[in-house]
């Protein structure tokens, strides 16, 4: 029986009666089919919103606090391993760059997650299918339930097939997946004084977007754009911590960004 859905209106789950087989497929073959039991999988898709307006339904809150911590371990572990000459105040940076809510939620982008979380009526006519808070909550609710479903190994060939890329990438540009952090310390070095941002919104509440532009000593920079201000303000600080870099001659710092 195939499940019928109404057009432009994401699915909330699996029909109660729908096999285990066919419950979430596309999203078990984008984890890569681990073992993870059906109860456990629709739990960690169900946000607190959905379950407070279904009688207070378990949510997926108890399964992130696991996911985090498997996922904190496994990430730690993998970069401490890889990069042996790498000093401890390093290691954390590349571990924030990974683990941190903006990349959690591409990582939950990248696997269509967002169509398959359960939320409740305002979560859903907000937008909250493409929130990065609910994107990044749900992506570690999924790990836990697959280390509950499948052990630590199961848990940790999940992490490594969604996080590795991402890994990669932080090892590849340093601290340059947060660029407002690498920003505030450029400007430290040369004296600049502290970053100020610039925000501006447009648009409805449920839809706004958000564009950013940096000040850095007497000069403007940038010109970021984002759903939120966080992602906005990135964009700006890239491109200012770009230009007073090479403004300084410090060609070693300047990241150049693998596409």
């Amino acid at each position: 029986m195939r499940t019928v859905r109404r057009p432009g209106r994401p699915s909330p789950g699996p029909l109660n009666d729908a096999p285990v087989s066919e419950a979430y497929a596309d999203l078990r073959e984008a984890l890569g089919e681990p073992v993870l039991g059906a109860e456990l999988l629709d739990r960690a898709l169900t946000h607190r919103s959905f379950a407070y307006e279904n009688g207070g339904l378990p949510t997926n809150e108890r399964l992130e606090f696991l996911g985090d911590a498997v996922l904190g371990v496994v990430v730690t572990d993998t970069l401490f391993r890889t990069h042996p000459d790498l000093s401890e105040g390093r290691l954390a940076k590349l571990r924030a760059a990974v683990v941190n809510a903006r990349a959690l939620a591409e990582v939950a982008r990248t696997i269509g997650l967002g169509e398959h979380v359960k939320l409740g009526r305002g979560e859903e006519t907000t937008g909250g299918r493409n929130k990065a808070s609910i994107l990044s909550d749900t992506v570690e609710a999924v790990i836990g339930a697959v280390y509950l479903s499948g052990g630590f190994e199961a848990a940790s060939t999940v992490i490594h097939l969604l996080f590795d890329p991402l890994m990669a990438t932080a090892a590849r540009l340093g601290a340059g997946l947060d660029w407002k952090t690498s920003l505030q310390e450029l400007s430290a070095e040369h004296a600049l004084g502290v970053p100020e941002y610039v925000i501006e919104d447009e648009g409805p509440d449920h839809e706004k977007t958000f564009s950013a532009q940096v000040q850095v000593g007497s000069s403007l920079y940038g010109h970021g754009t984002g759903r939120s201000k966080k992602e906005a303000e990135q964009q700006a600080a890239e491109t200012a911590y770009r230009a007073i870099a090479a403004e300084h001659g410090d060609v070693e710092t300047i990241i150049i960004t693998v596409g």
